[in-house]
C-alpha cells in the first residue's frame, strides 16, 4: 500500500523518520523498476534546527521544495557529486524533511548494479544516501515530485520494525550546527548491513 499524504503531513518529523524504517522506496523511471527497504533515516526539524537547510526560515530556489506539503521529494546535490533524496514532511510552509540514508535492495538489483558500476551485490551498493540515490536513479530533477506518483513512491508492505530494533544516534556531517548537531535524529535498523558507515558526533 502506497503511503498516504496524511502519513507525511503529521507534525512530528522524528516519529515519521522512525516509522519510515521498514517501508519500501520504489522508483520506476523509463520502465526500470527498482526498490529497497528503508533501513536508515535522518530527521531535520525545519526553521529551529541549525542543521536544516531551512534554518531561520531560509528560502532559496533549491530549498523552496521543503516548504511544500508533506509527501514531496526534496533532492539536492552534495559536494557537487551526490544526489541526496529527502522526504518532505509536515504541512505547507513547515519545512521538515527526512534524509533517506540506507536501503536494503529488493527489486531491480541488476539495474542498480549497472547504475553503480558494480558487478556483485554488496552493502556498499545502497548503504549511504548518495549511493542509494544513484542505484535507484534519483537525481535533482526529481526534486518537487509528489511521492504518490507512479515514478517514485514509498509503500508499506507489512514489514514490522520493533522499537527495540531501532537505533538512535546523532546525524552525520552537521558539526557546524553546534548543539543541534547532538540531536539523536538519525535512526537505523539494528544489525542491518545496509546501514551507512557515517559516524555522528
Amino acid at each position: 500500500m502506497i503511503l498516504s499524504d496524511a502519513f507525511y503531513r503529521r507534525k512530528d518529523v522524528v516519529k515519521i523518520a522512525q516509522e519510515l524504517l521498514g517501508k519500501v522506496l520504489v522508483t520506476n523511471f523509463d520502465g526500470q523498476l527498482t526498490s529497497g527497504i528503508i533501513v536508515e533515516t535522518e530527521a531535520y526539524a525545519g526553521i529551529t534546527d541549525k542543521a536544516s537547510h531551512a534554518y531561520k526560515s531560509r528560502r532559496t530556489a533549491r530549498t523552496e521544495v521543503m516548504y511544500m506539503n508533506g509527501g514531496t521529494a526534496y533532492v539536492y546535490l552534495c559536494y557537487g557529486i551526490h544526489h541526496l533524496f529527502n522526504v518532505v514532511t509536515n504541512i505547507q510552509d513547515q519545512p521538515h524533511a527526512i534524509l533517506i540514508r540506507g536501503l536494503e535492495p529488493l527489486e531491480g538489483i541488476d539495474i542498480m548494479l549497472q547504475r553503480r558500476g558494480k558487478e556483485t551485490l554488496q552493502p556498499s551498493l545502497t548503504a549511504g544516501p548518495g549511493a542509494l540515490s544513484m542505484a535507484l536513479g534519483i537525481h535533482t530533477h526529481h526534486s518537487g515530485m509528489q511521492l504518490g506518483s507512479n515514478a517514485i513512491y514509498i509503500e508499506d508492505t507489512g514489514i514490522k520494525v520493533s522499537k527495540a530494533d531501532i537505533i538512535a544516534g546523532t546525524r552525520v556531517g552537521v558539526a557546524y550546527a553546534m548543539d543541534d548537531a547532538l540531536r539523536p535524529y538519525r535512526f537505523s535498523i539494528r544489525g542491518n548491513p545496509y546501514v551507512s558507515k557515517g559516524k555522528g558526533l
